[in-house]
Order: C-alpha cells, then structure tokens, then sequence
C-alpha cells in the first residue's frame, strides 16, 4: 500500500482494477487545510490521461505488474510472438501493442516484456539495436556537404537517414527511442 506522499513521477499504481503510470506530480499546501497532491495519470491498458487529485489521508495500490526478459521469435500475420528466456514459455503480443517499436525488432531481440495479472501490456526495447541496412542509394564522392544525408532502409523495413558514406549490406546503430542513426558497426 502507498501513501499519498510517495507519489512521484513514474510510480504505477492501480485504481479500478487497472493499472496506471503517473507522468506529471505537484505537491500543493494550501494555507489552510491538508496538502494535496495533484497527478497526470496514464492508463497503461489504453493510454488515456487524466488529471487525479489526491489528498494526504490517501491510500494507494500498487500496480501488479511484472516485467520478464523475453526473446522475439517471429511474427504470424498481426501477432508478434516472445519467449520467456528463464521458463521458455511463449506470449503472443498483438501489432497495437508492439507498436512502432516493431520497426526496430528483429528475430532473436532479447527486450523486456511488461505483464499486468499475466497478461502482456507492453516491451521495452534495449536503448541501441544494431541493424543491417537492405537498400541505399549510391554514394558519389565529392557529395560531402557539411551535414549531408541520405535515406536508406534497414533490413525491418525502417527508412533513417544516415550519412552519404553508408552503403548498402553494412550493419548499423540505431537509438531506439528517438529512431536515429548512431553509427557504423564494425564486423
């Protein structure tokens, strides 16, 4: 159980059987009467937000999440399927909740799969993924103005921009929580 004054950013609770993430905190004392705290929370199931006051006499719970390190093995049409790298038992997660992340997973992708009462909610992908690139353009040499780019596209599909040196067949860094090239990976 928490108290209302261990809210902070970041903290997952459940209210009504579901669970949420609260991404904005302030702390109001007003002259008179008790604190409050007064929260942005996100609905991990559907991503809604909403606003939420809580008093100091507040009780919470805890959201009964778990979170598993979990393989991509291949995908069947909409459904993405992961294997528990401990227990080896296998989840299918629909397209809506791989999302975009699914432009830089490819087979064997160790990542961490979030659960809610054993059921998937979410993956988090690790921050860098090394990706070959399928199909560039040409480079000509002499095209080497200042901050120059060119797309191509990684073996998922993915079209970043990278620089005119890139060419096609090489392996690749790419953040993947701002979807950027990084740099050439050295095989």
């Amino acid at each position: 159980m928490y108290d209302s004054s261990d809210l902070r950013k970041g903290l997952k609770i459940e209210i009504d059987g579901e669970p949420y993430v609260v991404t904005q905190f302030d702390f109001v004392k007003p002259g008179k009467g008790q604190a409050l705290y007064k929260c942005k929370l996100k609905n991990m199931l559907t991503g809604a937000q909403f606003d939420r006051t809580f008093r100091s006499v507040d009780k919470l719970n805890p959201a009964n999440l778990e979170e598993f390190q979990m393989e991509y093995l291949y995908s069947d049409g909409d459904q993405y399927c992961f294997m528990n790298t401990t227990t080896y038992g296998q989840d299918f997660l629909s397209r809506d909740l791989v999302g975009d992340d699914i432009n830089f997973l490819k087979e064997n992708t160790v990542c961490n799969v979030l659960f809610f009462e054993d059921r998937p909610i979410g993956i988090a992908l690790p921050n860098f993924v090394d990706l070959r690139i399928a199909s560039a353009e040409q480079w000509a040499k002499g095209d080497t103005a200042a901050g120059s780019t060119k797309p191509v596209t990684l073996e998922t599909g993915y079209v970043v921009q990278v620089p005119p040196f890139i060419e096609e067949g090489q392996l690749v860094r790419i953040d993947t929580r701002s979807g950027e090239y990084v740099e050439r990976v050295k095989e």
